[in-house]
């Protein structure tokens, strides 16, 4: 078992996938001789040439239709934009047209394509560069969405949704792309959608975080512990769509408290929809209201300062479960 970073994983999915199908191509702004903006692509087009690495013109609506047509006739296109705010400027293509075609050709029409696109705060990129919109692309069907926060998942879940025959959209978060983990040399592992990862056991909490927020959720579970003697079952959703709910449902059943963990606004965001599913199927073993932490409710601030204050961090979550356990014990 090798130790990649995040970035080194995913390209290690994106080489492996192409020498073993010769449908899969790659198409995207600066991905082929600059090797991508994050580095993912590093080395596939010396490998496989200009016609499997294609680098585009500055067009995301043209990147996303081009790989919607190349599809719908056999090819299986990955498809990466430099940020997931440029996704935008595609939503025409992603809903009308990705997620749309299969349903509107009677299932005659497949559209195997997978939509990479960073995303999140931490750089100091500014508002048009840090959001995350994870909450948009899970309100659409027809689309699956993929959200991993370790290279070990990364990788296994950019190889599913290249093989899948459903439009993907995987979302990465920016500060992920350096961090280290174990990733199986297995060239065939996959990771089926829908399937929650348990980072951490406990009984008396149930913190579910996303994306970066599922490892700002194991540091507040740490200190919880360490500090509080507060145990808390950490899940990582890992896809957003299909969600595996059944896994939530059975920690909250167990811990009869929750909170919810997420970078994106409060408004609509993920963690006001996960809120709704448990509070419908598990009200009656809730013993506090389920706390939500989220994101600040503005446009991401390019101040280090005012980004940092924007986003969610370890204190916050343990500040959220220490008021949701108050008097449980």
């Amino acid at each position: 078992m090798a130790t990649l970073r995040y970035r080194e994983a995913l390209n290690q999915a994106l080489r492996e996938e192409m020498r073993r199908d010769e449908t899969v191509f790659l198409m995207g702004e600066d991905i082929g001789v600059f090797n991508g903006a994050y580095k993912v692509t590093q080395g596939l087009l010396e490998e496989f040439g200009e016609k499997r690495v294609r680098d585009t013109p500055i067009s995301e609506n043209t990147i996303v239709g081009a790989g919607v047509g190349a599809a719908m006739a056999g090819m299986r296109p990955v498809v990466e934009l430099m940020t997931v705010n440029f996704a935008l400027l595609a939503f025409d293509q992603i809903i009308n047209h990705a997620a749309s075609i299969p349903y509107m050709f009677n299932g005659q029409v497949r559209v195997p394509m997978v939509v990479r696109m960073p995303g999140g705060g931490g750089h100091q990129l500014g508002p048009t560069h840090s959001h995350s919109f994870e909450a948009m692309f899970l309100q659409i069907p027809g689309i699956l969405v993929a959200c991993p926060s370790t290279a070990a998942d990364g990788k296994a879940l950019l190889k599913s949704a290249i093989r899948d025959d459903n439009p993907v959209v995987f979302i990465e978060h920016e500060t992920l792309y350096g961090m280290r983990g174990e990733v199986p040399d297995d060239e065939d592992l996959t990771l089926p959608f829908g399937q929650a990862a348990v980072r951490r056991e406990g009984d008396d909490v149930t913190i579910v975080g996303i994306l970066k927020m599922a490892h700002e959720a194991e540091r507040a579970a740490k200190t919880l512990s360490e500090e509080h003697g507060i145990e808390a079952d950490v899940i990582d959703p890992r896809t957003l769509r299909p969600l595996d709910l059944d896994t939530i449902l059975e920690s909250v059943r167990k811990t009869n408290r929750v909170v919810i963990v997420e970078e994106g606004w409060p408004h609509g965001g993920v963690g006001a929809n996960l809120a709704a599913l448990i509070q419908e199927q598990a009200f009656d073993y809730l013993d506090a209201p389920i706390q939500r932490v989220t994101g600040a409710d503005v446009p991401m601030p390019y101040s280090k300062r005012l980004e940092q204050s924007a986003i969610p961090h370890p204190e916050h979550v343990v500040s959220a479960v220490l008021e949701t356990t108050a008097g449980a014990k």
